[in-house]
């Protein structure tokens, strides 16, 4: 799959609608995605960050990814979502 494949996809995490796929991060030096840009549904930005509000943009780490079709599952649960995600300004 290219790696532009990957945008627009939706992101589930168990039965969570985590979000949608925006950009991805390219790390030249290893020449792989490290992070997927993911814009928040409401109910994530709630449950990870505290914060009632969607829309809101964080990384999320390929290394929570599980399966990849016409969605996006990760291999992690809701409680160990926060673990995955970090905000675009702390980006690697």
């Amino acid at each position: 799959m290219k790696g532009e494949q990957l945008i627009g996809k939706r992101v589930f995490c168990e039965d969570l609608d985590v979000g949608k796929v925006k950009q991805f991060i390219f790390d030249s030096e290893q020449w792989k995605i490290t992070h997927l840009d993911l814009e928040l549904t409401k109910e994530t930005s709630e449950l990870v960050l505290g914060v009632r509000k969607g829309g809101i943009r964080n990384l999320l780490s390929v290394s929570a990814i599980g399966e990849v079709g016409n969605t996006i599952k990760l291999k992690v649960s809701k409680g160990q979502l926060r673990i995955y995600l970090i905000p675009p300004k702390t980006q690697p």
